[in-house]
């Protein structure tokens, strides 16, 4: 029996034949010229123990390291009782600081409630610059300047001609206005603007995003400012007049923005703010104290208005509510009406007929009530009524929060739908959009809107329609001017305000997005565009007149600069 074995002699048969099959193909020599692969592994290395650390003291926090300093290992039980109980007051202690600390970050965030004067106001001026404002104050408390209504058929022709005319002698006293006067009156966003009706100056009040109130005297003499080479600049080149920033509302912030401004109708010695802080503030020009006069339960406060006795104020909300206030009565009295389902962005009261409102909403609706009837609805109170649910449920302080008697939409509804309750609403004027403001002209027989469709409209009520107890017979304006009002969100809402001027034909200002300040008469003709490229960048969202003399406007931009329009003769 042979040694070698099948498999073997079938390994070596396997390998002849491959052998012969490369000699074939002449591939006898390939293996020679293929070079082995190098190698690229690492031994494997030896594992190195660590030498063990010595075991480190149990941390401790910079603040007991602080308070304690290092613990002596051999302390006594005496000294180690000791030592917790003086850590332990040092510990209650930091606690009762971190959370004072808090309370006051807190209280910083809330509304101020109580009697504010001129130096709390305005903490960052100086003596020198707190006494001219003082005096700019004096100038204007020596005579007083009571709001005057027209009466209702003042400049109402019945030749159109005398319109012309009218409008004609306008053009030229408004159309030759000049810039005279800029200055950055608030540090931020202008938001609402008032015009002192004093002649000799041109005192105006702006409000701003952050409840900043700027006093702007915008014809005081300029002070002289030397550069570095002892070189005056030119009036042109610095701000112009002299202004103060009053911290009306509080917080600093976009929760305290001031919404509206109205000067006392009575005399102009003292002046309302209301703001986003869901409080409204009386600044007395005489004293120099901002008092309180209204604070709501979380609702935001959009404008406030004053029939032109001034003994009472209409108060306009987010939440779609009109607040009435007897400002002789304590506010607790005040008495609120649910008249819209959706914000009423401002109120106007009637200037020859105090009891007719008109009301700018959310919901594309311009009404007009006679609150005659309103009047005689009873009212629930909020004092003892469970939390509305519109409301926030955080704790509420009733001394200082404002909780008036309300009146609910139900129960206006069921006033609307009798006989009797039909005339409350003397009209109801649709929009393609919301309706973002609607005034009464100073006769009170005209309304000017401004809506989001770009259209600013004008309605002439007759006084017949006033004095019947009927809905008004017509609905639609009879004029409407294409006016670009997509302001978006870093520009203020551009509203239609009359000037309240009864010696002049009425007419209304409005910015423009081209940068300029329209005006336009009450018969809707545009009288005039004021703008200056030189001097103006940015959009005049807020406007405004002088209530005394015609030849004076004034705007404000989003950056809180402020510009005086008046002819050129006054530089």
């Amino acid at each position: 029996m042979s040694d070698v074995s099948d498999y073997e002699r079938e390994r070596e048969a396997t390998i002849a034949r491959n052998r012969e099959l490369l000699a074939s193909l002449g591939l006898v020599d390939a293996a020679q010229t293929i070079k082995p692969a190098k190698t690229t592994a690492k031994p494997v290395q030896p594992r190195v123990k660590k030498p063990r650390e010595p075991a480190m003291p149990t941390r401790q926090s910079t603040r007991i390291k602080r308070l304690v300093g290092p613990i002596d290992p051999h302390e006594s039980p005496a000294a180690k009782r000791k030592r917790e109980r003086e850590e332990e007051q040092k510990r209650r202690e930091e606690e009762e600081e971190l959370l004072a600390a808090a309370e006051r970050e807190r209280e910083a965030k809330r509304p101020r409630h109580h009697d504010l004067d001129l130096q709390t106001l305005t903490d960052d001026l100086t003596p020198e610059e707190l006494g001219e404002l003082r005096n700019a104050f004096a100038t204007v408390l020596k005579t007083p300047r009571p709001k005057q209504p027209s009466s209702d058929d003042a400049y109402v022709f019945d030749e159109e001609e005398k319109d012309v005319h009218e409008v004609r002698e306008l053009k030229k006293r408004l159309g030759k206005l000049k810039v005279v006067s800029r200055a950055k009156v608030t540090q931020d966003r202008i938001y609402s603007v008032a015009y002192h009706p004093e002649i000799s100056k041109d005192l105006v009040f702006f409000g701003d995003k952050h409840g900043q109130l700027g006093i702007w005297d915008a014809r005081a003499p300029i002070e002289e400012v030397e550069d570095e080479d002892g070189d005056v600049a030119p009036p042109e080149d610095g701000e112009g007049g002299k202004y103060w920033r009053l911290q009306m509302h509080w917080p600093a912030s976009s929760k305290s923005s001031i919404s509206s401004i109205r000067l006392d109708p009575i005399d102009s010695f003292s002046l309302f703010t209301s703001a986003y802080d869901c409080t409204i503030r009386n600044l007395s020009l005489t004293s120099g104290i901002a008092t309180e006069v209204y604070a709501s339960d979380d609702i935001l406060l959009t404008s406030v208005d004053l029939p032109p006795y001034g003994n009472e104020m209409w108060i306009s909300d987010a939440m779609g509510g009109v607040t009435h206030m007897d400002l002789r009565a304590h506010r607790s009295h005040a008495k609120r009406y649910e008249l819209s389902s959706q914000k009423i962005g401002n109120v106007s009261v009637n200037p020859t007929r105090p009891y007719f409102l008109v009301t700018a909403s959310n919901s594309r609706e311009l009404k007009v009530w006679d609150t005659r009837m309103l009047e005689t609805l009873s009212a629930r109170s909020m004092r003892s009524a469970p939390n509305s649910p519109t409301r926030s449920p955080m704790k509420r302080d009733d001394s200082v929060v404002t909780l008036p008697n309300e009146v609910d939409s139900e129960s206006i509804d069921k006033l609307l739908a009798t006989k009797k309750g039909q005339s409350t609403m003397r009209a109801r004027w649709l929009h393609g959009k919301s309706v973002s403001s609607a005034y009464w002209d100073p006769r009170g027989r005209s309304i000017v809107s401004t809506s989001y469709d770009d259209t600013v409209r004008l309605w002439d009520i007759r006084p017949t329609w006033l004095d019947k107890d009927a809905v008004f017979p017509s609905s639609r304006p009879f004029s409407q001017i294409k006016h670009n009002c997509q302001t978006g969100k870093w520009l203020t809402i551009l509203k239609a305000t009359w000037t309240t001027n009864p010696d002049v034909y009425p007419h209304f200002t409005i910015g423009d997005m081209d940068h300029s300040l329209d005006i336009f008469s009450c018969k809707g003709d545009l009288i005039t565009k004021l703008y200056d490229k030189t001097k103006i960048t940015a959009v005049q969202a807020v406007t405004a007149s002088h209530p005394s003399v015609v030849e004076r406007a004034v705007s404000g931009n989003a950056s809180g600069r402020c510009v005086l329009w008046a002819p050129e003769d006054l530089l």
